[in-house]
């Protein structure tokens, strides 16, 4: 049975958004040596931010960044889980609800940029990976890309 979380959108500046973007700089920024600019957080206005929240201590386990780009396309950045939470299935849910959550507002497809080490993750959410591996703060990255039905 997957884990229950209680999902929903975060606004942007709000304590939540707070929390989660200490969670991202915890989990995905520090370890390469990287900080966000005030100019970085605040150029995500506009974008859809989601949490996955444990229905018991209120606490946020899960949260990523969906940008809206053109022609009904998301793009899927800033995914992360707490330390502690990895790999009990929280990030797949918090995946499948961003992927509804896109839909639900017009979205056809979603893009990512996965770091190499979590290919493997996206691949079993019917991710496609598109193009050569690259570069992306400081380390290997792959395109992928997911028609949402």
């Amino acid at each position: 049975m997957p884990p229950r979380l209680e999902f929903r959108e975060i606004f942007h500046r709000s304590a939540d958004y707070e929390n989660a973007v200490a969670m991202r700089d915890r989990i995905l920024r520090a370890p390469l040596g990287l900080s966000f600019s005030e100019a970085e957080l605040e150029a995500e206005s506009a974008d859809w931010h989601l949490g996955g929240f444990d229905p018991a201590s209120g606490e946020l386990v899960a949260c990523l960044v969906l940008t809206p780009l053109t022609g009904r396309v998301v793009k899927m950045r800033q995914v992360a889980v707490v330390e502690n939470r990895q790999h009990h299935g929280f990030g797949s849910s918090l995946v499948r609800f961003a992927e509804a959550f896109a839909s639900s507002h017009g979205a056809h497809q979603v893009e990512l940029h996965a770091r190499a080490e979590v290919v493997a993750f996206y691949l079993r959410h019917d991710y496609k990976v598109e193009g050569p591996a690259f570069l992306e703060v400081t380390i290997p990255h792959r395109k992928m890309r997911k028609a949402l039905r």
